[in-house]
């Protein structure tokens, strides 16, 4: 019975050993170190987001979920692209009204914003 716990009390040993070298050697499987407290690989363009730009955003995990910050500031991000698209279509719409109101000697309506 000795013997059969000493085999066992030795090859604890031999793998915390061999686990210990191969941690020091290859670290913990990263590529990359990890990322400072408060810095994100999320990104998005400056302008002219796509939807396969929206389609390939990854946020980092946490505890619970993912890392709120970072799913605020992209969600801000594609609401500020959407309030500036709907605004140069509500521009084109009021321009089209214009013209067509020109050419048919009718005062512009004014387009609506439908949502």
């Amino acid at each position: 019975m000795q013997t059969i716990l000493l085999y066992l009390l030795i090859m604890a040993v031999v793998v915390a050993a061999v686990f210990a070298v191969v941690w020091f050697v290859f670290g913990r499987g990263e590529d990359l170190p990890p990322l400072d407290r408060g810095t994100t690989l999320t990104r998005l363009p400056r302008a002219g987001i796509t939807g396969s730009d929206v389609r390939a955003l990854t946020f980092s995990q946490r505890f619970r979920g993912y890392s709120s910050d970072e799913v605020d500031w992209a969600m801000e991000k594609l609401a500020r692209e959407l309030d500036e698209l709907r605004g140069v279509v509500l521009d084109l719409q009021s321009r089209e009204a214009a013209d067509l109101s020109a050419t048919q000697g009718e005062p512009p309506e004014r387009p609506s914003a439908g949502r």
